[in-house]
């Protein structure tokens, strides 16, 4: 059946998109890794690109490990042993070693009774919040948190659904208070870090202001944290938010395999009830394959890496480059949003100056990000700057100086 005037609706909304400006357009395409010499870290052959390398600083794997010789090894060396894919969903084929033993160090790591791996964190999100929310559960959500968390609850329908402003804890409190007698369960979720702004929830307080709370709905309360760019990357053992804010009240935390960990996949861990009834519940776990015993393997090798010594190291240089990059920019007059956690906003809270100032970075061979309405409010328009422990010195300073250069006498 000819899709023409189907065609004809769906470049017109895409034209609307990149006259307003956050049309996202073509994929930028990688040909090729230049291994890390002298000075410099990896660089980066693009398609169309030629021979120039181009830095990449708009990178989820913070740790460098998506390059780590030991864990290529790993996953080439389980490849080698179980293939190169599952073969079919976990219920009806069966798990593979990896995956086993992948959770079990997962749970470890975090304290919990056992952990549950997924296809990536996005799939994890909704795998166990659309289970868990029932006509009688209020969600009680942080404004800004991930697109996956908004459509969880949107599949979801919970009997209420409550937003409180970002980082707000009086706002958290009244929602909680406005739920009282209204509900026999509340699920309060937040992101541990914020990926578009690098800050962080204040899990500590979070947690204690859910437990005052917990006895007065017949259910309980229910924390849940996405630290997805948290895990692997913040924190002194790269136990992420919950670890920086010394925080111990968590029920359930989601993270993924395919940041800092430099692999692929999602995961969640808490007790083991809950995750033997997610197992039984969830569809996209149910129906849908995991990630092959070769990624599994990889992302066992990844996590060792990062609770060892060899992790610390990697964890302190993360740090030391991202107060580095942080630092120059305010001393260039730009605005960010100050942390330790290696996403640094440079806040231009104007699209088409951050479009502009996205290609002076792409024409002097950086790769950055660009994040304009609606993948963040009117007025936060901002570059999102993602420090790795493999960048160096010579390489923060690169980018900064192509930053300093950029001509916008009102920006």
């Amino acid at each position: 059946m000819p899709l023409n005037r189907i065609h004809k609706t769906l470049s017109a909304e895409m034209n609307d998109l990149r006259l307003a400006g956050p049309l996202k357009g073509d994929e930028t395409v990688f040909r090729a890794v230049v291994p890390a010499t002298g000075d410099r870290g990896p660089r980066f052959l693009l398609e169309g690109g030629g021979d120039q390398p181009y830095l990449r600083m708009n990178s989820n794997s913070y740790l460098g490990l998506s390059l780590d010789p030991e864990v290529m090894e790993a996953e080439e060396k389980a490849a080698r042993a179980y293939g190169a894919g599952p073969g079919a969903v976990r219920f009806i084929s069966g798990s593979w070693a990896p995956h086993v033993a992948l959770e079990e160090r997962l749970a470890d790591f975090h304290g919990q009774e056992a952990a549950m791996i997924f296809s990536s964190a996005y799939a994890a999100t909704i795998s166990v919040l659309v289970p868990l929310i029932t006509a009688e559960t209020t969600v009680v959500s942080d404004e800004l948190n991930h697109n996956c968390i908004i459509n969880a609850m949107r599949m979801a329908r919970p009997v209420k659904k409550r937003i409180y402003r970002h980082l707000d804890l009086q706002h958290l409190e009244t929602c909680l208070e406005e739920s009282v007698g209204t509900c026999k369960r509340v699920i309060v979720v937040t992101d541990g870090i914020f990926s578009m702004r690098g800050d962080h929830a204040p899990l500590k307080e979070i947690a204690a202001i859910v437990g005052r709370f917990d006895d007065r709905f017949e259910e309980g309360v229910i924390l849940l944290v996405d630290d997805s760019h948290g895990v692997a990357a913040f924190g002194a053992t790269g136990r992420g938010t919950e670890e920086v804010t010394g925080c111990e009240g968590v029920d359930l935390t989601i993270a993924t395999l395919g940041k800092a960990l430099g692999v692929n996949g999602g995961y969640v861990v808490g007790s083991r009830t809950v995750l033997r009834y997610l197992r039984e519940k969830a569809p996209i776990y149910i129906y849908s394959n995991p990630i092959t015993p070769a990624e599994a393997a990889a992302a066992l090798k990844a996590l060792e890496i990062v609770d060892s010594p060899k992790g610390r190291g990697l964890l302190d240089h993360l740090r030391k480059m991202t107060r580095r990059f942080e630092t120059g920019l305010t001393e260039l007059g730009y605005e960010t949003i100050p942390g330790e956690h290696p996403v640094v906003p440079l806040m231009v809270r104007d699209t088409a100056k951050t479009t502009a100032l996205v290609a002076h970075l792409r024409e002097n061979h950086i790769l950055a990000t660009g994040l304009n309405f609606p993948v963040v409010p009117k007025g936060d328009e901002e570059i999102r700057f993602q420090i790795n422990a493999s960048h160096t010195v010579a390489d923060i300073d690169e980018c900064l100086a192509v930053v300093g250069s950029f001509e916008s006498p009102d920006l």
